[in-house]
């Protein structure tokens, strides 16, 4: 590929979000005509079953003339979300926090509802079978 080939992909700018198995890049790039754009690649690193790992990459490309109505919509859409639901985020698996629920930790509710569904069931002795 020929120098001015190269140019053409080179990143201007550039900003990275890492955000657990999803990394954001923001890159600034050039046009042929010498204009600037915007690309955001979404890089989502999955793990196989014998522990290799592959990435898979979602790409936008964001030029200038749809800046402000996009810019528009997406403040709109964040600010929907944090005012209907809050900036914590709800998926468990995304709490820091998070570990598995414990049987042992039932409640009184809990372990009742489980005594009531156990003696719908009729005893069976298997020796009688």
């Amino acid at each position: 590929m020929s120098d001015h080939g190269m140019m053409e992909k080179e990143e201007i700018f550039s900003k990275v979000l890492r955000a657990g198995r999803r990394t954001y890049f923001f890159d600034v790039r050039a046009t042929k005509a010498g204009d600037y754009y915007l690309t955001i690649t979404e890089s989502k690193k999955f793990t196989n079953d014998d522990g290799s790992f592959h990435y898979k990459k979602h790409k936008i490309y964001l030029y200038k003339e749809d800046f402000s109505e996009f810019n528009e919509i997406l403040r709109e859409m964040t600010d929907y979300i944090i005012a209907e639901k809050g900036d914590e985020v709800i998926s468990e698996r995304h709490q820091k926090d998070f570990k598995k629920e414990d049987y042992s930790s039932n409640t009184n509710d809990d372990i009742a509802k489980d005594e009531e569904s156990a003696e719908k069931f009729t005893d069976i002795n298997f020796e009688d079978i």
